[in-house]
Formats: structure tokens, C-alpha cells, sequence
């Protein structure tokens, strides 16, 4: 019995103690899932189910366009009326000819104010994606 505590005591500690780290690792996970949806979206609303999830892409050829229950347009984050729309939308497409206008519209819109703005985009061979909740969320 002797022999084996005296072997006890003679043993180094070689283990490192994680705790520290993935308590960090948890505060910083905690911070990107709160930040990143308010990065995201200006305007709080219900999108339509349907469609597929995002796939990868470039940052500079798209335009979001958010319409609101009341028909307000925010595009790119700032609230606008639609002539500046329609001019913001026509000086980017003369710029980019891969534009496409991502347009973001609540469910319960007002959906003449949305298809003006798809008009717009027709008229000056701007594509358009409506966006959607994929099905199976929320």
C-alpha cells in the first residue's frame, strides 16, 4: 500500500485547464449571434416562406431594398422616398451592369409599392431576387 502512494505523489500534472478559454469562446459566440441579425436587417418584418436558402456571393453587385408594412423603402440602410430609388438604383446599375436588387418586402406590404420598384428595375435591365424565409424556419 505504501508503494503506491509514494508513486502518487512522485506523478506531474500535464493537463491544461481549458476553462478559461471556452468561457471566452462562449462570450464572443453570444456577441456574433446578437450583433450579426441586427447588421443584417433595418426593418423588423415577417417574410413569406418559400424559395431556397442564399447561396455565396459578391458584396458589391447586390442592392438590398427593404420595403416596409407601410410601404416605407429603406435601401442599403437609409430610409428613402421612390424617386431616390429609382435615381440611386439607375446611377448604380450605369456603374455595375451585374446589378441585382435584392428586395426584401413584409408579408403584409403594401405590394403596389413593391412591384413600382420591380418596374423600375425592368425598365433599366436591372435584375431583381425577391427575398424569402426558406421553409422550415422560425
Amino acid at each position: 500500500m505504501r508503494r503506491f502512494s509514494q508513486r502518487n505523489s512522485l506523478v506531474t500534472l500535464s493537463d491544461i485547464n481549458i476553462t478559461p478559454l471556452l468561457d471566452l469562446a462562449f462570450v464572443l459566440l453570444i456577441i456574433f449571434v446578437i450583433t450579426t441579425p441586427l447588421l443584417e436587417h433595418n426593418i423588423e418584418m415577417t417574410l413569406p416562406k418559400g424559395g431556397r436558402p442564399d447561396r455565396p456571393t459578391t458584396s458589391k453587385d447586390f442592392l438590398t431594398l427593404e420595403v416596409g408594412v407601410r410601404g416605407m423603402y429603406v435601401l442599403e440602410g437609409k430610409p428613402m422616398n421612390l424617386p431616390q430609388v429609382e435615381d440611386y438604383i439607375v446611377k448604380s446599375a450605369k456603374s455595375n451592369p451585374n446589378l441585382v436588387v435584392r428586395i426584401r418586402a413584409d408579408k403584409s406590404a403594401i405590394w403596389d409599392q413593391v412591384f413600382q420598384v420591380a418596374d423600375v428595375c425592368a425598365n433599366n435591365s436591372v435584375k431583381v431576387s425577391f427575398r424569402s424565409e426558406p421553409k422550415g424556419t422560425r
